[in-house]
Order: structure tokens, then sequence, then C-alpha cells
């Protein structure tokens, strides 16, 4: 019904308002009593062999919802009734910002990609929190990175900011130096400053009596030798594991119109997936599987996410797949695994 008959109409409009009347209906459709208790019955599948123990949690199954969908942590339980073991939401920085200039959101509808260039738009930590406070049992990643505005000799700064102030709310987190859509930022990912970075907020971290799991979230188009320096830098500083991968600005192979190909920004979805899986596989071999890794990136079928588990990920994410295929997405890649 969703690809037949909803998918349509929605893909009418304008992609970034469809998101936000989306966002709306759900909240909404949840307000109704019952509705919540429907929900996870119908799309929820529960089943031991979709448990997974990863870096000191549970998950009741391994597909989560991927960064950016849930930016300021709105809407997370009621999304976690669509099947979801666990939720990530950010990308969220200290200071409110309002992200780049729309129109900013492209569909390439004959690739079934997205190109973003949203910037990192969101209501600032403390919006976050507020929010979060609510939480009883749904699982949160919580992504952070720095303001448009700071410098990148400061960053260090705006992540520990981010650190701190969500530590008592989110489960574990995400560092995020490789979008593509803040001026610089992927400048972060070199070795000398990752490695201070990534050392400092464990230094952070171990201040804790139980400190969170901390992941790092890199780029699909980093070459081999970056990703060897990957795999050096979670060895050194001894974070917990990487999230592979974010939005990549190759536009290799498109058959979309041109115009929207040629939009800047970060290109997700089908286009993703075979370049995802090869950054997993590398990591996954080349650390002989000394950590975990969240694979994300074309995950539209449930072949997509075997596929991804194969090559070494031990946990899924999805978001550009959820927009192409629908709230069923999710429980038919729990039913294939």
């Amino acid at each position: 019904m969703y690809k037949q008959l909803i998918r349509p109409i929605l893909f009418l409009f304008d992609a970034e308002s469809v998101h936000h009347f989306s966002f709306a209906s759900i909240r909404l459709i949840h307000k109704i009593p019952f509705v919540g208790a429907l929900v996870r019955r119908f799309y929820n599948v529960n089943h031991p062999k979709l448990e997974r123990h990863v870096f000191g949690i549970r998950f009741p199954n391994p597909i989560g919802l991927a960064a950016g969908f849930d930016k300021d942590a709105k809407l997370y339980k009621e999304l976690s009734n669509f099947g979801f073991g666990f939720i990530e939401i950010g990308t969220l920085t200290p200071k409110p910002q309002d992200g780049n200039p729309s129109k900013r959101l492209f569909r390439l509808l004959a690739d079934q990609g997205i190109i973003n260039r949203m910037g990192f738009n969101n209501q600032g930590v403390d919006a976050a929190i507020s929010r979060l406070k609510k939480n009883k049992n749904v699982i949160i990643g919580g992504n952070i990175s720095k303001n448009k505005t700071t410098p990148n000799d400061q960053a260090t700064e705006d992540y520990l900011l981010c650190f701190d102030a969500l530590f008592p709310h989110v489960n574990y987190f995400v560092v995020n130096v490789s979008s593509p859509n803040t001026p610089n930022l992927r400048e972060l990912q070199e070795k000398k400053p990752l490695t201070a970075l990534l050392q400092t907020l464990q230094v952070e971290n171990q201040k804790h009596q139980y400190p969170k799991p901390i992941l790092l979230k890199i780029a699909p188009d980093l070459t081999d030798a970056q990703l060897l320096d990957i795999i050096d830098i979670v060895s050194d500083t001894k974070i917990d594991g990487v999230i592979a991968t974010n939005t990549t600005i190759a536009r290799n192979g498109l058959q979309s119109d041109s115009a929207i190909c040629a939009e800047k920004g970060g290109l997700s979805g089908k286009p993703l997936s075979n370049l995802s899986t090869h950054v997993i596989r590398f990591l996954h071999t080349n650390s002989k599987g000394s950590f975990p890794i969240i694979g994300v990136g074309g995950i539209h079928t449930p072949q997509d996410a075997i596929d991804k588990l194969e090559a070494g990920a031990s946990l899924l994410q999805i978001y550009t797949g959820f927009v192409y295929e629908g709230p069923r997405m999710v429980k038919r890649i729990l039913k294939a695994l």
C-alpha cells in the first residue's frame, strides 16, 4: 500500500516538507489511545535469534534508525514502535543552528537515492535533553558534532559540551566528523586531529564510573590508506567501534536528472550500497574483526542487510530505505534474519 499509493502522493511534494508532514502525522496518530500498542504489535518482530550484545549493550534486534531522521529527539518513542532495535538522534551541536538555506533535500527517484545538504540543522543539545528525560526503554545513540561557526581548532570543546550534557541520557555516543555539509568538518578525519579528539573524549568518558561506548562515524570516500589509519586510531584511542558510512560526495553511475545529481551535498540510498559495504568489509578484514561496525548506507531490502552483516557489520542502520520502502521494511528484514 505504501509504495503503490502513499509514496507516489508524498513524492509529489518537496522532500523536506514531506519529512515534517510525516513527523506530524506519526505524532498525531500516536495520540489516539492504544495506537502505539497496535503499531508495535503489527511491526515488531521479537525472537531470541535477533538479539545482539554489542559494546556492552543488549539490542533486541540489529536494525536501528540512522541519525538525521529524528535530529532533535522529538519522535524516538513513536519511531521505535515500527520495529527498530535502537534510535540514533542528532546530529546535535551545542548551540541551535538553522543549517543550510533551503532547498537542501533532493530525491533521485531513478536511483532510489537522496542528496542532502542540511548542515546539522537542530535545536541544540539542551532541547533534545529535555525530551530524552522522558525516555523509558528506547535504546538511544547520541550523534554529536560541532557548530558551523566553531573553527576546527576549537572543535573539541563543542564535542565535549555535547558529550557531557548528553551523558546521562544516551546509551552510546557517535562522533560525527564525516558530514560533507559543514565546511572543513571532514578535515577532522585526518589522523592527528581525530586521534586527539577521540583521546580527549575518552579521558572525559573514563571519569565516569560506567563509561559509555564511543563510536566514530566515517565517510565512504576515504582511501584504503585512510581506512587503515582509522583502524590504527580505533586501536590507539580504544573507542568502541565505527559506523560505516556517512553519505558520499561521489556521483558515479547515476541515472536521475543530471541537474539534481549535480546538487551539492551528501548522497545516500541505493547508490551508496556497494561503497559502504566495501568499507565495512575492508575495516572488518584488515582489523581482523577487532571492533564492532554499524553498517549503514543503501539498505533497502533484506538481502542488502544480509550483505552488510556478512561483510562484517554487527548492527545496521537505515534511513533512505525507510523513505523509499516504507514502514514495513524493518519487519521484512527482521523476518528474513
